[in-house]
């Protein structure tokens, strides 16, 4: 097996192992080695030294050689020597004050500068949006961000425009204080229930996420089937938490994958109805403000991919 195989990448987290052709070596060259497009070796050296890279879930110093079989976790960060630039992308505007926004994300569009997209992000387009308003970010990798949408899940998305703003909707979201409603096509049908399932690294394949008997974050979503033909599904999720790749996994272990989910999903399914990307669509946003108090509630229609398979499941 190639040993790029055996990286995953998950926004700006990188997870490898260490190879047996690579045991001797040291960390920071292994890096460099692999990710030649990412940067330099000094880059590496910096993200070590920051703390941004684990051995076996340990930060180390750069000198270390690991063994083969260790595990090793990256952090991409910025550097002092790069910078994240404002970039004239289109913003799709759901509502916006003097303290946030609400943006319907197009599908494709990654969230965060990371690996192989350090430009054409949401944060690139807000950098250059904010740039002349009375926001406390300029150049920071995540300006305003306080949640995120995979890079083919589309829909809903709110960003701050100050850091007071930032926190409070931080803790919004940590306190479970942010309800959030999704529509996805799944292949058969969900029927209606709660899956209360705990996620973390699948066990084997560490490019994937998974259901853990033991360990593992807790997990909550809520599912409703709205519409079916005797093939696909129209389903509504609610979810109580905010887990990488949450819904994708929660229903494939539930046996009805999101449709066109390349990792989590059925390849037949998605070749015989050309579905290119996961059919999965952030559609309502409710929290209460936290400057105002007042209850803000949002939502976005599917586009036209989605809405293309609605129509068919109805006839």
């Amino acid at each position: 097996m190639n040993k790029k195989d055996l990286a995953i990448t998950d926004g700006n987290l990188e997870t490898f192992f260490i190879t047996c052709d690579e045991e001797g070596e040291r960390l920071d060259k292994i890096l460099s080695n692999r990710f030649k497009e990412v940067g330099s070796r000094s880059y590496f050296q910096y993200l070590i030294d920051e703390g941004k890279v684990l051995l076996n879930g340990q930060p180390v110093k750069k000198r270390i050689k690991p063994n083969d079989g260790d595990e090793v976790e990256i952090e991409y960060i910025l550097s002092p020597e790069l910078k994240v630039s404002a970039e004239n992308i289109p913003l799709n505007i759901i509502y916006e004050d003097e303290h946030l926004l609400v943006v319907n994300k197009a599908a494709g569009m990654v969230v965060h500068p990371a690996c192989g997209n350090w430009s054409g992000t949401f944060v690139n387009a807000l950098l250059f949006y904010l740039q002349n308003s009375n926001s406390d970010f300029c150049d920071s990798i995540r300006p305003g961000i306080v949640h995120r949408l995979d890079k083919d899940t589309s829909g809903l998305i709110l960003a701050a425009k100050n850091l007071q703003v930032q926190n409070k909707l931080i803790n919004l979201f940590i306190e479970r204080k942010v309800h959030k409603e999704y529509l996805a096509i799944c292949v058969g049908n969900s029927g209606y229930g709660t899956i209360h399932a705990p996620l973390g690294r699948h066990p084997v394949h560490r490019k994937k996420m998974a259901v853990l008997e033991t360990g593992g974050r807790e997990a909550i979503t809520h599912h409703k089937t709205l519409s079916s033909d005797a093939k696909l599904c129209l389903v509504n999720l609610v979810i109580a938490t905010g887990r990488t790749h949450q819904i994708r996994v929660h229903m494939r272990h539930h046996g009805t994958p999101v449709l066109g989910d390349e990792i989590y999903g059925v390849p037949t399914a998605n070749a015989k109805y050309g579905a290119i990307r996961q059919m999965l669509h952030a559609h309502k946003l409710k929290f209460i403000h936290p400057i105002t108090e007042k209850e803000c509630q949002f939502e976005a229609e599917v586009p036209e991919d989605m809405a293309h398979f609605i129509r068919h499941m109805r006839g």
